[in-house]
Formats: structure tokens, C-alpha cells, sequence
């Protein structure tokens, strides 16, 4: 049996990398629920693969970052080992049966040692934010409507106190049974916002915030977004930031943004994939 990124390769079968962006708003998250009634990325892309393949059962798929329910994704990375025989057009065959909701935009053999993953170095999530006065209806399923006006500089100067290596627990939710003394570390290596360019947006500005770390925890960046917005409206700062991070507790961290103004953009690996 070989190994390929940690993940074990069976005899007979080959790896595909599939790029795959989905409209999350249908689904219940990418991760397959053990009651197949839930609708997920991950099962219908499974299901999707088997009828492909002609495979007796849904295969297993490891994706790059397990996105919540109601968060999309433009550029998620997603593995799978089919039978050595099959070689059709499988962007093609998925795409065809998951369109609209979800799309393949890419798929071939993978490279040896590959692990969508394992060997992913960089994660870059989007977010985006509606600032006016009234919903924007063709915004409404993918951008976080805020009435109050925003104020960017404070938002950007709280931005960059996430960059650089931090203990995240007041910003991540704990996996179960996991010591909440323990440090959720990861390794933010941007974080900014700007307005979004050349929209027709009549009446507001959408807003864009961009975070790319090596690695996220669960609920991180709508966390984030959370305190983010807060700055804006004058209720935190840079230093409140900080603080929140130095207590390890997210007894003081403001409300979550909610998920459908988060999108998975793209996922990086140091050699080619």
C-alpha cells in the first residue's frame, strides 16, 4: 500500500485532484453527515463520483478545508482515488449531474504524494460585507448586510494585529473534548480590507476582507469578522484585538458574522498540484 501525503493509496486505484467551487447555501457544510438525508458538498460530490466511476458506493474524498454550512467556495481542493481504468472527462461528467449548486472547475491524476489537505501551505478566505442603509437583493446570499455605517481604518488596523503567528482560542470553537487551556496556535500571513472595485452597487459599498493563514480553525475567520466589523462602528480597536487574543477565551468575543458571506477563494500548495 502506498502513501501519498499520509493518505493511503489502494492497490488498483489512482488519485485525481478535483478544483471544486459550490454555492453553500443548499447545504448542511462539506463534510458527509452520518444521516445521508443531509444534504452536504461532500456527499453530493461523493455521489456524484460513484454514478461517474460505476463504483459500488460512494468513495471517500479529503478536501482542503472543511467549510461550514452556508459558506461557498470558488477554489476548494478536493482528493480522490478512482480505479486505475477510469480516464474520462471527469470535470465534465461531475459538473453535468451537480450544476448549478455545485461546479468542477478542474480535474486530473494528481501528482505523487499529494494530499489536498496535508500538502495544501496557505488557505485564503474571502468575506464579504454590505454597508447601507437597505439589503441589497442581489448581494443578499453571499454578503453580510451591515446598516450602520463602517469606518475601514480601524477595521484595517485591527486587521493587522491578526497577522503573524497567535494563539486563537478566543476566536476558533473548541473541538469537542479538547482541554480549553490548550493553545489553538495558527499562522495568519495577511489580512485586509478593502471596497470592492467596480460594482454596481447604488446606494453602498461591499466591503472585502481577505485573511490567508497556513491552517484555520473552526469558525475562525467569521470570528474574526465578527470583532472586525465591531471596529467599524467604533465599539473595538487594534488593542481590543490584542486583548481578546491574549485572554484565550471567547467569553468577550463579539457575535459571529453569519456564514453566507464567506467563501473558500483558494488553497496553495509549494510545488505544483
Amino acid at each position: 500500500m502506498a502513501e501519498a501525503g499520509g493518505a493511503a493509496v489502494l492497490p488498483g486505484t489512482r488519485r485525481w485532484r478535483l478544483l471544486v467551487a459550490y454555492d453553500g447555501s443548499g447545504f448542511r457544510g462539506f463534510a458527509t453527515q452520518a444521516d445521508p438525508g443531509v444534504p452536504t458538498v461532500g456527499g453530493a460530490l461523493a455521489g456524484a463520483l460513484a454514478r461517474t466511476a460505476r463504483l459500488p458506493e460512494p468513495p471517500p474524498l479529503v478536501c482542503a478545508g472543511r467549510t461550514d454550512a452556508g459558506v461557498h467556495a470558488m477554489g476548494q481542493v478536493v482528493h480522490v482515488d478512482l480505479p486505475e481504468g477510469y480516464d474520462g472527462d471527469l470535470a465534465r461528467a461531475l459538473t453535468r449531474q451537480l450544476a448549478p449548486a455545485v461546479v468542477v472547475r478542474e480535474a486530473a491524476p494528481a501528482p505523487p504524494g499529494f494530499d489536498a489537505r496535508r500538502s495544501a501551505t496557505r488557505r485564503h478566505y474571502r468575506y464579504h460585507v454590505w454597508n447601507a442603509p437597505a439589503p441589497y437583493p442581489l448581494l443578499s446570499a453571499t454578503a453580510w448586510h451591515v446598516a450602520a455605517p463602517l469606518d475601514l481604518r480601524p477595521m484595517a488596523a485591527a486587521a493587522d494585529a491578526l497577522i503573524g503567528e497567535r494563539d486563537f482560542r478566543a476566536l476558533c470553537r473548541r473541538p469537542p473534548g479538547a482541554d480549553a487551556a490548550h493553545p489553538i496556535v495558527r499562522r495568519v500571513l495577511d489580512a485586509r480590507w478593502r471596497e470592492a472595485p467596480d460594482e454596481d452597487v447604488r446606494g453602498g459599498r461591499l466591503l472585502r476582507f481577505d485573511v490567508v493563514a497556513t491552517a484555520f480553525c473552526h469558525q475562525m475567520v467569521r470570528s474574526m469578522v465578527g470583532v472586525l466589523v465591531q471596529a467599524g462602528k467604533g465599539r473595538a480597536n487594534a488593542a481590543t484585538v490584542v486583548g481578546l487574543l491574549g485572554s484565550g477565551s471567547r467569553a468577550g468575543a463579539p457575535q459571529l458574522a453569519p456564514p453566507h458571506g464567506l467563501c473558500l477563494v483558494d488553497v496553495g500548495y509549494d510545488q505544483p498540484s
